[in-house]
């Protein structure tokens, strides 16, 4: 048996999905992205070649340019690991048709994704560790379609005035693919619970958190990029769910009905733009003076504090009473008279601060993550802003 005859390519593991066209050749080893398990879309991708150690490898994605987002490769480079915990880029080209990665692996096993995994068990052991905390109260809502938990996260100081606190919610990763999402929830929490930290002091005496880390974990499982187990798009749920569709959306919405919302940040990823931004709801027919002011308040602080946020990239101002209802950031904002914003991070790298090796990875988002507890102190202390 050949060296080159041991090849193999796998992605029975959480969160993998590809499909092996062929391994015969590794200057030609060819791929195709698989679609979700119940939809159409096929971006996502993640899997193990083994046996190609000091072998120069040629990985071309065949179908890339019939993928959901194709003009997403233009300026993308794959990532890979050895160890899954330290991840980098790699050459990568995009023909308009055929993706094309190459790589000589240092090792006998590499792993290659669309972007730095965030794997199940992490996301139990991101519950876990922050439950050890007083400050932080964890509620099972319900369950996913295929069974798995829909966790929330409670999370205030101490005090007698609970009851009087804004209600601030960080739901993540309604698109399983867009694992950045959760990197960013892991950031925010570990600052939020830092006891050294005077803006999470702050805020932990003048509102009250509600997080959900994971709003898809069956897709994410799964292997999807968009979708649940039988191929809902959480982020068109938002008007009508249902328990047989989308309990996700429908568990985490009954509790924002519950409690309320005066704050509502969705975190996502972004195929194309190679920057972090953020859209509102404008597009709302009943989107008032106060929100855009809220809006523009957060935005001008995050701005001042952190330079990986831009705002002069983004998708455009939508205009009034175009807003699609069933997208949780126009829902919410629409339902509660609240200010709501969709977060989204790169798939690519931030343009504006580039990183030759990672691009924008799982470290950077996390770091973004804790720097949104500063626009969110502004919004919240000053006079007539969440009031």
């Amino acid at each position: 048996m050949t060296h080159m005859s041991q090849l193999h390519i796998s992605s029975s593991f959480d969160g993998g999905a590809i499909e092996v066209i062929s391994v015969a050749d590794p200057h030609d080893l060819q791929v195709a992205i698989r679609k979700d398990n119940a939809a159409e879309f096929a971006q996502w991708f993640y899997f193990a070649l083994h046996g190609a150690a000091k072998l120069a490898v040629t990985v071309r994605f065949m179908n890339a340019g019939a993928s959901a987002y194709p003009d997403g490769w233009a300026g993308y480079r794959v990532v890979v690991s050895y160890d899954r915990r330290h991840w980098h880029r790699i050459d990568t080209a995009f023909d308009g048709a055929v993706m094309t990665a190459r790589l000589t692996p240092e090792a006998g096993c590499v792993y290659f994704a669309y972007f730095e995994p965030y794997s199940f068990e992490r996301h139990l052991d991101l519950l876990a560790s922050v439950c050890t905390s007083p400050l932080v109260q964890q509620e099972r809502l319900g369950a996913t379609v295929d069974g798995r938990d829909m966790t929330l996260l409670r999370i205030t100081g101490s005090g007698d005035n609970v009851a009087e606190r804004k209600k601030i919610w960080l739901i993540a990763r309604q698109h399983p693919g867009e694992t950045m999402a959760e990197w960013f929830v892991e950031g925010f929490l570990k600052r939020m619970l830092d006891p050294d930290d005077p803006v999470s002091l702050a805020l932990l005496q003048q509102c009250v958190f509600y997080v959900v880390p994971h709003m898809n974990p069956d897709g994410a499982v799964r292997g999807n990029l968009r979708t649940n187990a039988v191929g809902a798009n959480l982020n068109r749920e938002w008007a009508a769910p249902t328990m047989v569709r989308s309990p996700e959306v429908f568990l985490v919405r009954q509790k924002m009905l519950d409690v309320g919302v005066d704050l509502c940040l969705d975190a996502h990823g972004d195929e194309g733009l190679p920057y972090n931004f953020v859209a509102g709801s404008e597009g709302n027919l009943g989107n008032t003076e106060r929100q855009a002011k809220l809006e523009l308040d957060f935005k001008t602080a995050w701005l001042a504090s952190c330079p990986d946020f831009q705002d002069t990239h983004n998708y455009g101002r939508s205009e009034p009473g175009t807003a699609n209802p069933t997208i949780a950031t126009n829902w919410i904002a629409q339902q509660f008279g609240c200010m709501a914003l969709t977060i989204e991070m790169p798939f690519k790298d931030n343009a504006d601060h580039p990183d030759v090796v990672t691009g924008w990875n799982g470290e950077r988002s996390m770091k973004l993550g804790a720097s949104v507890l500063q626009p969110l102190l502004v919004v919240a202390s000053g006079s007539g802003r969440l009031e």
